[in-house]
């Protein structure tokens, strides 16, 4: 009698286990379902090129906003300086509650991506690996801010 509930209670422990996984897994399928859309709008960015040598000076903002969704919207400020960028701020995206940069995978932030950027007076650098939506999103935010440092 004792061996039979001792089964019972062991498949019960199981069934619920069970349940518990499914269930984690069915959330994390329907995320990835919902954010497959926004995924595929990030990942089609076209990134443009901007000339460095012609940013007018001032304060500059750009964003990316997704149409498809909203999780990897991004706001920047640009400052140029002499027609040098002086300065990026993360207004929206990757930043802790305090504004400081995030950081993404293997110790790097959307600051590193951005000072590959200024070094290579080119927005055609590579993105950080394992965070490229991220990326992309930041950089075609900066792209917009120093496409308006252009026309001024």
């Amino acid at each position: 009698m004792r061996k039979i509930k001792k089964r019972k209670g062991i498949v019960k422990m199981w069934i619920i286990l069970l349940v518990i996984v499914g269930g984690i897994a069915a959330v994390l399928i329907g995320g990835m379902a919902f954010d497959a859309r926004s995924r595929r709008e990030v990942k089609e960015l076209v990134i443009e090129n901007v000339d460095f040598a012609k940013l007018h000076d001032g304060t500059y903002t750009g964003e990316f906003v997704g149409k498809q969704g909203r999780l990897r919207n991004a706001t920047v400020e640009v400052t140029i300086k002499s027609g040098e960028v002086s300065g990026i701020k993360i207004v929206k995206g990757a930043v802790d509650k305090n504004g400081k940069a995030s950081e993404l995978t293997h110790g790097k932030s959307v600051e590193d991506l951005f000072q590959s950027a200024l070094n290579a007076k080119s927005l055609q650098v590579d993105v950080i690996s394992g965070a490229t939506l991220t990326s992309k999103a930041h950089l075609k935010a900066l792209e917009n801010a120093l496409k308006k440092a252009q026309a001024h």
